[in-house]
């Protein structure tokens, strides 16, 4: 920890100090700072921000900033606090944008639905709501969207790095291991197999925008190099 860099530690401070927070202050930090479907009465422009800083239990949290330390770290000493700061933040912006998509498509399938039973829009989103129907209300916390952006720039600057998946310890390339999580996210999206309540398209999201951002960075630094 010694070498791991300020914007590092600052975030795993104030992961840790909001996850404590929502222990001792419970629904009332999820229906604030917790990302809602934009159409739910208790969404808020600002939780497309405040859920990065949020977890909904103790696992959710250890994995997400024992990853952000390991392959966070590298990438803050390299790039300093403003540029991986602006890197973590807009990865995180992508993968909220992407799953909330996808949460529009499932919804509107069931207001098409209650639409063609007589309702108007505004009545079936407000029946949705009332009813409880999941993925409109559903909540969206964690770091694992900006901790996918993450992982893929990892893979950009040390692809011959050796990593390991927890279920299969055999080392990997960060090249090949990286496309191979994303393969497992996009199987278990489109699938029922998922373990657990994951928003694996919020982790397509920030891989895909860490991929876009890096491949203009370098793809700008190879320009600049030939200009020079």
């Amino acid at each position: 920890m010694s070498s791991t860099p300020d914007i590092i530690k600052q975030l795993l401070i104030i992961n840790i100090l909001v996850f404590l927070g929502s222990i001792f202050v419970g629904e009332l930090v999820y229906d604030l700072l917790a990302l809602h479907y934009p159409k739910n009465e208790l969404f808020g422009v600002w939780q497309l921000i405040t859920h990065m800083f949020m977890h909904g239990d103790f696992s959710h949290l250890l994995f997400n900033m024992f990853g952000l330390w390991m392959f966070g770290a590298p990438l803050g000493l390299m790039w300093g606090r403003n540029k991986f700061m602006f890197f973590y933040i807009s990865t995180g912006l992508g993968a909220a944008a992407l799953q909330l998509f996808v949460y529009h498509l499932q919804i509107q399938q069931d207001v098409d639905f209650l639409a063609a039973q007589g309702l108007s829009g505004e009545e079936a989103y407000s029946y949705l709501q009332q009813h409880g129907r999941s993925l409109f209300n559903v909540t969206m916390v964690g770091a694992s969207g900006a901790l996918y952006g993450t992982l893929v720039a990892f893979a950009f600057m040390f692809p011959n790095a050796a990593l390991m998946l927890l279920f299969l310890p055999i080392p990997i390339k960060a090249k090949y291991f990286v496309p191979l999580v994303l393969l497992m996210d996009l199987f278990f999206g489109f699938t029922s197999y998922s373990m657990g309540p994951i928003a694996h398209f919020a982790h397509i999201g920030g891989a895909v925008t860490g991929f876009l951002m890096m491949w203009y960075w370098k793809r700008n630094q190879f320009n600049k190099n030939r200009l020079s």
